[in-house]
């Protein structure tokens, strides 16, 4: 039986490690920490437990697909809560609830703009196409080559599918008022760049938000971990946790096995899940990298984020599970992420409240309370001084908008920022979300799931193909770990 050793408990890792162990290898999976997860691990603090990271659930289909492919359903690890509203989002002056009913947001559309209702469903039906074409087509390719991108449905459909436009540009061929079309740029704003650097074929996911649902795992987020972490156990996949991976050996071009705590472990291929950079700067000799310094210097990062975890002794009562504060100026603080790197000057922010949903991330009569606010990769900085501020300047605001007060309430926080993302998950710049998928940045162009130099090393996660969130993770794992078995088995 082969041998693979993987690197890194994150989404990725984990799907890796279930399609080679399902393949027939012998797996085992290296983890820095002490539980499995990555950027998806939780945090358990008097009572309360928090996501540490990923908070959306979008696209179920990925999800359901991955778990079918081990005769699977994912409510056999996992149930889930459809959100209803999808969220809410404040504005300068009133706010939207995004409602999970279709025909109830294309009256709220109305109501902003009329004519919006029937803009809304031709911006769909484009969005539906992408979706569809995008998933099926696009983004289970290794990226090995141009090649796998010559198909008759993708050529035919190259047009309708908007490479060459901005999903600005496209939004606004469809509506006038801002507030919708910062709702409808929203989705790619974590996507690593402004909305008219990123391509219109972006809007599958619109599609997503607005047709598929946004959802909820009773008992968070993590929960997709621990189901993915059983399913692996379940295919027969080894764990070593508290494991430190300080070098890959390679011998005649050809990965030998890996040094960790200090003890060499053989393997027939190596699996990175850990951050790419990383991977190249620090594990490997100079020698067998794939890219230079130049070269990781220039690509167009994703944001970093500025997070905080906080339990209150107190329920809210007018808030829903989601909310996104848009109430500053849209365009400043994107411009402070991507073109002027800066801490913001007045960010906009997100707000979750699990417990809203899930009464189990808190102890009885609190809430479990998540704030993340966008800034630049690799800023400089980042002290628990100016987490502070930033920390009551989005609370001022959060009571203002909903109400709620909460200042006073406070009875557990935690705050994690770019430091944080570099000292615990090696991230390189200290991003969140990987790269930016601008249309230089997508597809073959991202760095390469393979080595060019090392005949059986191969890289999975939000640095290489298909990109950042949740269901790529899952995507890339398994594109990374059908492409190693095939290649090995030639």
């Amino acid at each position: 039986m082969p041998k693979a050793i993987v690197i890194g408990t994150g989404f990725s890792g984990l799907a890796a490690s279930s399609f080679l162990a399902k393949q027939g290898w012998d797996v085992t999976v290296l983890e820095k920490h002490s539980l499995p997860g990555g950027r998806a691990r939780k945090l358990e603090v008097n009572g309360f437990t928090f996501d540490m990271g990923p908070s959306w659930y979008w696209m179920p289909d990925v999800f359901e697909r991955y778990f079918a492919q081990f005769g699977k359903q994912v409510s056999d690890y996992y149930q889930l809560h459809r959100l209803d509203p999808s969220y809410r989002v404040y504005f300068k002056k009133d706010m939207l609830d995004v409602a999970a009913d279709y025909q109830l947001l294309k009256q709220s559309f109305e109501k902003i703009e009329p004519g919006s209702g029937n803009k809304l469903d031709q911006f769909m039906a484009e969005a539906a196409y992408k979706y569809n074409v995008g998933i099926n087509k696009l983004v289970f390719k290794p990226g090995q080559s141009f090649a796998e991108f010559i198909d008759a449905e993708l050529v035919k459909g190259l047009f309708k599918l908007d490479v060459f436009t901005s999903i600005s540009k496209h939004v606004r061929k469809f509506f006038k008022d801002e507030r919708l079309i910062e709702l409808m740029e929203f989705p790619v704003l974590f996507l690593g760049a402004l909305p008219q650097n990123i391509p219109a074929l972006y809007s599958l996911m619109n599609f997503a938000d607005v047709k598929l649902g946004t959802w909820f795992p009773q008992g968070g987020m993590y929960s997709i971990v621990e189901g993915m972490y059983r399913l692996a156990k379940e295919q027969g996949v080894a764990f070593k946790f508290e494991q430190n991976v300080t070098e890959i050996k390679v011998a005649d071009g050809k990965a030998t096995g890996v040094v960790s705590n200090d003890v060499f472990i053989n393997a027939d291929i190596v699996i990175s899940s850990a951050d790419y950079h990383h991977t190249e700067t620090k594990l490997l000799p100079p020698q067998y990298r794939n890219y230079s310094d130049a070269y990781w210097n220039k690509r167009v990062m994703a944001p970093s984020c500025l997070l905080y975890y906080a339990g209150i002794n107190k329920k809210l009562q007018t808030v829903p599970h989601h909310m996104l504060f848009f109430d500053t100026d849209f365009k400043k603080h994107g411009a402070e992420i991507y073109t002027h790197p800066q801490w913001p000057s007045d960010p906009l922010f997100y707000v979750s409240v699990t417990t809203v949903t899930d009464k189990s991330g808190a102890p009885p009569g609190c809430e479990n309370m998540f704030f993340l606010i966008p800034v630049a990769a690799d800023l400089a900085g980042d002290s628990e001084e100016i987490r502070e501020q930033y920390f009551q300047k989005i609370v001022k605001r959060f009571e203002e908008r909903t109400g709620e007060s909460i200042a006073d309430h406070i009875i557990v926080k935690q705050s994690f920022s770019v430091s944080d993302f570099k000292r615990e998950y090696n991230s390189f710049k200290g991003n969140a979300y990987g790269l930016a998928n601008t249309l230089l940045q997508t597809a073959n162009l991202k760095p390469a799931c393979k080595s060019k130099k090392v005949s059986n090393l191969y890289f999975t996660g939000q640095l290489t193909v298909p990109g950042p969130g949740v269901p790529p993770a899952l995507i890339s794992g398994e594109v990374v770990a059908k492409l190693a078995n095939k290649e090995f088995k030639k």
